[in-house]
């Protein structure tokens, strides 16, 4: 499937401090701004995993129906309401959002002979739902598509699975100082491939989102990505060159750049994907905020462990081009955070740094 990308041209305002951006006031200091890092969890680590061990057609239908039904437990309007209130507290002006899945049904089902077109859950707007519902307001500036997969349920319809990167933007600012041009987004030309008994061979497509920014003058790259994590024992090498592909791709600019995402390379000097991106002239903002020992991953599948067990750093805000940490903060990942039933927001923490940008 093509890659679909949806891409607006917006201006903005940029604040310099949460409680200015809060009144609305136009920004008075210097170039500052507050970027933010989330994967959203899809919630079906477990299920989807099943997939490519069903014994026969009647066991997929039970798998894929397990699926849908994975879905509905990890409750994300509920999960979204918990990740607003994150936003709400950092207010950042940018956003790099993974599995940020649409979930579609079909029928009479049939596999992908018809794509499934009815949307049964579709977590991007059901988080600026939730944003909005704080009063808070965010577009899509660009979204690329990664897995795309259709199959038949024992539920009687088809189940398709859609996986997203994604980049918001504020929309509520006033119009002088921050605007956005240039979206892109792409594929990797390097993905995981899963053999599977029923189904043949899976390719675990994914991918990357840029736009650039201009603020007061100032221009940067924001870009997001979500590498490979499910491929033993090859992820780190496919790992290694889709990192390749984004240092040489939307990287590749004399633009400061901020990249965010989750690597699903470890920042503790063991991840050899991660020391690539280092190693290609990449600041780290937890680093630089003290806060690089605190773990992003990853929550039990079901999200419902009542103590956190995060034990890994993958999740990041890296930066190239002379910007200054202000501030970092790691969210979602202490029992607080979790939703009124129980669940983590997701299974990763956030990541959202404040930084003073580049002098022009």
């Amino acid at each position: 499937m093509k890659t679909l990308v949806s891409a607006i041209m917006l201006s903005l305002m940029l604040s310099s401090a949460p409680s200015i951006v809060q009144q609305g006031v136009p920004f008075a200091g210097d170039r500052v701004g507050t970027v933010m890092s989330r994967n959203v969890y899809h919630g079906v680590d477990a299920e989807i995993s099943a997939l490519p061990t069903a014994s026969g057609f009647f066991d997929l239908l039970g798998k894929v129906k397990a699926v849908y039904l994975g879905y509905l437990a990890r409750n994300f309007p509920e999960r979204a309401a918990a990740l607003a209130a994150e936003v709400d507290a950092t207010r950042p002006e940018l956003i790099g959002l993974q599995e940020a899945i649409l979930v579609r049904t079909d029928f009479p089902m049939d596999g992908p002979t018809t794509p499934a077109t009815t949307v049964a859950l579709d977590f991007v707007q059901v988080f600026l739902d939730a944003l909005a519902a704080r009063g808070l307001h965010y577009v899509v500036v660009v979204q690329s598509i990664g897995l795309d997969v259709e199959l038949p349920s024992l539920l009687g319809f088809d189940v398709r699975h859609t996986d997203r990167e994604v980049i918001l933007a504020r929309a509520d600012l006033n119009t002088s100082d921050l605007k956005l041009s240039n979206a892109q987004a792409g594929n990797f030309a390097t993905n995981c491939t899963i053999p599977t008994a029923i189904l043949g061979p899976i390719t675990i497509r994914r991918g990357w989102v840029a736009v650039d920014a201009k603020i007061r003058g100032q221009s940067l790259r924001f870009i997001s990505t979500h590498l490979d994590g499910d491929c033993l024992p090859f992820t780190s090498l496919i790992q290694q060159a889709q990192a390749a592909e984004v240092l040489s791709g939307p990287a590749a600019t004399d633009l400061p750049v901020v990249l965010v995402g989750d690597l699903n390379s470890p920042g503790d000097g063991s991840g050899v994907t991660y020391n690539n991106v280092i190693a290609a002239g990449f600041g780290d903002a937890a680093v630089n905020a003290g806060l690089g020992a605190v773990a992003t991953c990853c929550q039990a599948d079901d999200i419902l462990n009542p103590v956190s067990i995060l034990d890994r750093r993958i999740d990041f805000v890296l930066f190239r081009g002379g910007f200054t940490v202000l501030s970092a903060e790691i969210l979602g990942e202490i029992p607080a955070d979790r939703t009124p039933s129980g669940l983590w927001p997701s299974d990763h923490a956030g990541v959202a740094a404040r930084l003073r940008l580049p002098q022009p």
